[in-house]
């Protein structure tokens, strides 16, 4: 029997994936709370863009690390499993203490030390248990479904933003407050991240259960591997750079505009709509708190956005159109925020941006496992998490300069250079090149 040739029942694809359902409950809370939490414990909003300078710092280090270790680690668990595992269990018990940075009645600067601490932790953590579910798809999935699979984990990826993102609003909704004492995260935030922890490690214990990682041999079959995998032999990530597939390079300067973009978004969406739709700047005000919520609405409007166009992604003959199509209505989408002024009517851009997200979340890593094989793919996918980090790291660094000159200290006008961003990685797409298939 020809292993390459094997298809997955459509189930096996989705146990595959579908821990990766509540890993995304997890980053969507932090992706949409970050900027609120330290604003609310004192942080300066014109130095936000450096409190998401340690995320994907972190993950910058971290994913080669788990990447390189998870190639030659065979065990009863699994290869891939034990790494999920623990970055869960770290990600619960990170999420019970980081919003709470504010309740333990410690003075600004060590609340601020304590948040940013756990922050770490936290992306750290989510980031361990995150790349598993990809590198399990480029493991166990032919060249054909590779597509359909990561489509699927591009689902799941959303629909747990879209629950992570309502929760505040939800708890608000049900009568748990939404205000605090100055410098305290609301109840509606910590309860947030209790049910989040509690739902992301049932998900990640379901795909444990149901799923059985390929045995060595089995997996050498699958890709065409002569002899058993390496173990022991020692893995230069340089030497791998050297030989990366030109789709690395090409798809991960596109990937470099993206996810600049969407830092900030992340960054100044609270702000930025706090500023234009709600007319405040005070972080302790109930208008900003009001504002805080509606980030998650409009958020699970984008995931709402991703979920469709996901659906329309495989229309498309060409991967590169639907990269392309794909960033630029994000770029309309971020650059149409400017103008509006209406809590509802902001749906319309943040569908837009939904666009360009289920783009980021699929296409990349199609391109890029179609263009590998062999020994080495979870390190280059942990290489590769690298231009998802690389420019948030920059952006970051970045994004109190540009905030103050050419944003002129207008949160919603960095949601126009997130656009701006967006339009260079849509030409982008253009460069990258037929697959290489290496080693």
């Amino acid at each position: 029997m020809n292993l390459n040739k094997r298809d997955l029942p459509f189930s096996q694809l989705w146990n595959i994936s579908f821990g990766f359902f509540g890993v995304q409950i997890a980053y969507s809370l932090q992706s949409a709370n970050i900027s609120r939490i330290f604003a609310t414990l004192g942080a300066d909003p014109h130095n936000l863009s450096y409190f998401w300078i340690l995320p994907p710092l972190m993950g910058m280090l971290v994913q080669p690390i788990v990447g390189v270790m998870s190639d030659k680690t065979w065990t009863k668990l699994g290869r891939r499993v034990p790494y999920l595992l623990i970055g869960s269990i770290i990600s619960v018990i990170v999420m019970c203490l980081l919003p709470n940075a504010g309740s333990f009645k410690l003075a600004v600067s060590a609340a601020m030390i304590f948040g940013l601490i756990a922050l770490m932790l936290l992306d750290t953590s989510i980031n361990m248990a995150m790349q598993p579910f990809k590198m399990m798809v480029g493991d166990m999935v032919n060249e054909k479904q590779k597509g359909k699979a990561y489509s699927i984990q591009s689902f799941l990826c959303n629909a747990g933003s879209l629950v992570g993102y309502l929760f505040p609003i939800i708890f608000t909704w049900i009568g748990i407050s939404n205000v605090a004492d100055s410098g305290v995260v609301p109840d509606s935030v910590i309860y947030s991240f209790y049910v989040g922890a509690a739902i992301l490690i049932g998900c990640v214990l379901y795909t444990i259960f149901k799923v059985k990682e390929m045995p060595p041999k089995e997996y050498a079959e699958f890709h065409g591997i002569e002899g058993a995998p390496e173990t022991k032999k020692s893995t230069n990530v340089f030497q791998l750079l050297a030989k990366a597939p030109s789709a690395f390079w090409s798809v991960g300067l596109v990937q470099f505009f993206s996810w600049a973009a969407f830092m900030y978004m992340w960054t100044y969406t609270n702000a930025g709509i706090a500023e234009t739709v709600w007319n405040t700047t005070d972080v302790k005000s109930a208008a900003y708190q009001e504002a805080g919520n509606w980030v998650g609405v409009v958020f699970a409007v984008q995931a709402i956005g991703s979920l469709i166009w996901a659906l329309v992604i495989p229309q498309f003959k060409s991967y590169k159109m639907a990269y392309f199509v794909s960033l630029i209505l994000g770029a309309v989408g971020f650059i149409s925020t400017m103008f509006i002024h209406d809590q509802y009517l902001l749906f319309v851009p943040y569908l837009l941006i939904g666009c360009a997200w289920a783009a980021i979340l699929a296409l990349p890593f199609t391109l890029l496992t179609n263009a590998l094989k062999g020994n080495n793919m979870g390190a280059y996918l942990g290489l590769f998490n690298g231009t998802i980090c690389l420019p948030q790291i920059v952006a970051a660094v970045l994004g109190g300069v540009i905030f103050k000159t050419i944003a002129m200290e207008s949160s919603i006008a960095m949601l126009g250079i997130a656009g701006a961003l967006l339009v260079l990685g849509a030409f982008s797409v253009f460069i990258i090149k037929d697959k290489k298939t290496i080693d």
